[in-house]
């Protein structure tokens, strides 16, 4: 079992390797979403939307329900919003100190 952690991980931040689920996880992380609302905040076409949508529901990191007509996200665990606050400033670090690094060559 633990043997097969790290493999687990490098599937997990896989699904998070596409631009577009990473805004979909930032846009779901205030509450749920319709996927009409999602739509009108991204510069995508409706399949590629709901494609990415099933490739995070697969995973595990949006939950969806119906309401009417409607299909409505949400993250499927809250902790996804520390992952992407944690990452964000892991990456805000990194830019400043090759900024730094750079004003010092």
């Amino acid at each position: 079992m633990t043997r097969d952690i790290p493999r687990l991980k490098a599937e997990f931040f896989k699904t998070l390797g596409h631009p577009l689920r990473i805004r979909i996880l930032e846009l779901l992380a205030p509450g749920e979403q319709s996927v009409a609302d999602l739509l009108a905040a991204l510069d995508v076409e409706q399949p590629h939307l709901s494609q990415q949508l099933g490739i995070l529901r697969r995973a595990g990191f949006v939950a969806s329900r119906r309401d009417g007509s409607k299909v409505i996200y949400a993250l499927a665990d809250e902790r996804i919003v520390d992952l992407l606050g944690v990452s964000k400033h892991i990456l805000l670090d990194m830019l400043t100190s090759t900024r730094d690094e750079l004003r010092l060559s």
